[in-house]
């Protein structure tokens, strides 16, 4: 009889004379799919082998990068009215064949590209989550093979998707992620690490069922529109070979989507109270041009209060008034768009903010400026440091990106100030990592090759949507101020959406230029476009509805790049090229040659001259080869100085030049195992003659020679060691080699 695929077996084990009994199953739901792509790579999704406690799990595998993706959920809702979803995704070490280099050999806290990983999944997956689903929820993606070949992070996505497809977790998906580069006007699908290197394009499309866009991400070098558009609808249609096969998997292996408890609903009449109450007031303020932010969101919360304090008698639960009211107000918002064509601060869809720009705030600075974009306003400033300050990658982040270290990056900082709040002073969060990433990707094409590491810091001082796109525009005018020759300048701008939505399909939608903070929070999508006048750097999508159709992207796309031209003219308005000569401060490097046998005299002991000369002047010395150093100074005043002290040391102890092949009288000082100590002149260090270069004949010791100390002898010079710098001395060439044996074959 053939055994059940399911089945229950008993385990016993008696302990102190009690017996515990333990029921474990059997069941092997193991399911494997294959996603064969147009180029002919393939994707490999498989589940039922591990992590059979989590709610779903899948391991997607792309060449030899495999990843495991696992996504657990409470059964009960949260308090929270929005989903608290949370997504970590991690680099092992040991799936590249590496252990950790950090003090305790293993993994610590998340890197800069875990935390970019992580929400790259989170973006993708958040839209398709129900509004009204609020159980805590997790996802985990940890790598288990990493090739070096294919990047981790769609791989990621895609194991992602089908985990929660294949679980009870609801969940409108699933969705499928595919990479895109460009190499020679030719768009390459899921392009492997060497690929990127000679590709222009660096592109994440994340996308639903009937071609929705759900998720973009990617970096470019200053593409053109038309080839980035064709990218995306690639990617788009690529991405359905991966849906269909996970809706497959889910059929054959997938759970039954779990009933879940929905929030308590309030009366209606309860509800139409809250409507007539507050519906006057609200357009009357989002009608009221005069508000800034901070009127605004007052005007708002005190007649939210108000409605909210009307209603006590009701003894309805204050947070479900609370969410009612905000839920009007967003409907409403949305409705003036529709209605009047305008925006809560007056503005027409496709208009921008007032853009003010200043540069060159302090003179100690290398390059500073200030970008004002309404009532966002970012302060960057450029720091010029010597080669050895480069940003330096992990070791998993260099295996999968083909990048050890940068010389140009920009941190992004967000402090609690910049929305007038009070928070903690720590390091930068998830958001912060994020946009500094973006806004460094918007820059990073434009930015020739320096000779010393360029630091841009960009800190939000005020903050009403897009700061992330103000950054790259401030970014670029602090550049220009520190002398930096950019290709072309670069600025960034956000696109917003509001939609309206009929039986699940959209029947019509408004773009917003230059995205507001209100917007943003209210609208349907942040859309933000960096790059040049004549093509694209930089772009990331963040949408909130299941998915967006190709010819709203395409618009949204299209009004960007207008928006970002129509900034650069402003900007130009301000500084249009780089500043001509170099402030006083600005840092000098040069090159500095030492012959081999005077490094130790350039060094001192143990370095106590160049550890010296960075601490009291600040200038680097840096080796290139054995004879060639690079000399980096923070000023042309510190180099002059670090040219006195050098030349000193070298000066100091100069020696006199031997000439090769030469034969010199020398003075023996001292008799070793190995040979003997001789001086040819005071000014010159004392150097060994070998038992080997002393006599034609073996010896074991120079005493056997007639040699003592006090003594003269005839050496020729034969120049100096290339690693050493010892000079080489012999005797043996100068004397004649002993008759030989004369041998006799006969002995008789």
């Amino acid at each position: 009889m053939m055994l059940n695929r399911k089945r229950l077996i008993l385990s016993k084990l008696k302990l102190g004379g009690r017996c515990y009994c333990r029921f474990f199953s059997s069941q092997t739901n193991v399911g494997e799919i294959e996603v064969p792509f147009s180029n002919g790579t393939k994707l490999k999704l498989s589940t039922g082998r591990y992590a059979r406690f989590a709610d779903g799990a899948c391991v997607a595998t792309l060449g030899n990068t495999s990843v495991l993706s696992t996504v657990v959920s409470k059964a009960k809702q949260s308090n929270n009215s929005f989903l608290p979803l949370v997504v970590d995704y991690r680099q092992k070490a040991a799936a590249a064949g590496r252990i950790p280099t950090n003090f305790l050999r293993r993994e610590l806290g998340p890197t800069e590209r875990e935390i970019l990983t992580s929400r790259l999944v989170d973006r993708s997956i958040r839209p398709l989550f129900p509004n009204d689903f609020t159980c805590d929820t997790q996802v985990a993606c940890n790598t288990l093979a990493v090739d070096g070949t294919y990047p981790p992070e769609t791989v990621a996505i895609n194991a992602a998707s089908a985990a929660l497809a294949l679980s009870d977790v609801p969940w409108d998906g699933p969705i499928g992620a595919v990479r895109l580069g460009q190499i020679e006007d030719e768009i390459i699908v899921n392009p492997t690490r060497r690929d990127l290197e000679k590709s222009s394009l660096n592109l994440v499309v994340a996308a639903t069922r009937s071609n929705l866009v759900v998720m973009l991400e990617g970096f470019a070098n200053d593409i053109l529109q038309q080839d980035l558009l064709k990218a995306i609808k690639l990617g788009t249609k690529e991405a359905q070979h991966i849906v269909r096969a996970i809706e497959k998997l889910q059929k054959d292996h997938g759970m039954r989507k779990r009933e879940y408890e929905r929030p308590p609903v309030l009366d209606q009449s309860i509800v139409d109270s809250i409507k007539s109450l507050s519906t006057m007031k609200i357009r009357e303020i989002l009608s009221d041009f005069s508000h800034d932010k901070t009127s605004r969101d007052n005007a708002i919360s005190e007649l939210r209060q108000t409605v909210i304090n009307q209603l006590r008698d009701t003894e309805a639960d204050v947070s479900l008034l609370q969410d009612c009211f905000n839920s009007h107000l967003r409907q409403l918002f949305r409705d003036l768009i529709f209605e009047t064509e305008t925006r809560c601060d007056g503005r027409g869809l496709d208009e921008l903010r007032k853009i003010n720009c200043e540069v060159s705030l302090y003179e100690p600075l290398h390059g500073s400026a200030v970008f004002q974009r309404g009532q966002t306003q970012v302060l960057c400033t450029v720091a010029f440091d010597s080669p050895d300050s480069a940003l330096k990658l992990d070791t998993l982040t260099a295996i999968t990106s083909g990048i050890k270290e940068k010389s140009f990056f920009l941190h992004y900082e967000f402090p609690s100030y910049a929305t007038g709040e009070v928070g903690k002073s720590s390091g930068p969060a998830r958001r912060e990592a994020g946009h500094g990433a973006l806004a460094e990707r918007g820059l990073m094409p434009v930015v020739p090759q320096q000779p010393y590491t360029v630091r841009l810091t960009a800190e939000v001082l005020e903050s009403n949507g897009s700061s992330s796109m103000a950054a790259v525009c401030g970014g670029t005018l602090a550049l220009l101020d520190a002398g930096v020759a950019l290709s072309a300048p670069a600025a960034g701008v956000a696109v917003g959406l509001v939609s309206r939505h009929q039986d699940g399909a959209l029947v019509d939608y408004r773009l917003l230029t230059d995205l507001l903070g209100i917007e943003d929070y209210m609208g349907d999508m942040d859309f933000k476009v960096a790059g040049t006048k004549k093509g694209i750097n930089a772009l990331q999508a963040d949408v909130k509805i299941p998915g967006l159709p190709l010819k709203v992207v395409m618009e949204s796309v299209q009004k960007a790049c207008d928006a970002k031209s129509r900034i650069i003219d402003i900007m130009n308005q301000c500084i249009d090229k780089p500043r001509q000569g170099k402030k006083e401060n600005m840092p000098v490097t040069e090159e500095l040659e030492v012959e081999v046998h005077n490094r130790s005299k350039l060094l001192g002991v143990a370095g106590i001259n160049l550890k010296r000369l960075y601490i009291e002047t600040g200038v680097q010395v840096s080796p290139i080869d054995e004879t060639k150093y690079s000399v980096f100074a923070p000023s042309s005043a510190a180099m002059e100085e670090a040219r006195a002290r050098i030349a000193g040391w070298l000066q100091s102890s100069r020696t006199l030049e031997l000439e090769f092949g030469a034969v010199y009288r020398a003075r023996v000082l001292e008799l070793r195992d190995a040979g003997v100590l001789v001086a040819i002149h005071p000014a010159l260090p004392p150097a060994l003659v070998h038992n080997s270069q002393l006599d034609h004949r073996k010896i074991q010791h120079p005493s056997v020679l007639g040699l003592a100390v006090g003594s003269e002898i005839n050496v020729k010079y034969f120049g100096r060691d290339p690693v050493s710098g010892q000079m080489r001395l012999s005797r043996k060439v100068l004397t004649s080699p002993p008759p030989g044996i004369v041998r006799k074959l006969d002995k008789t």
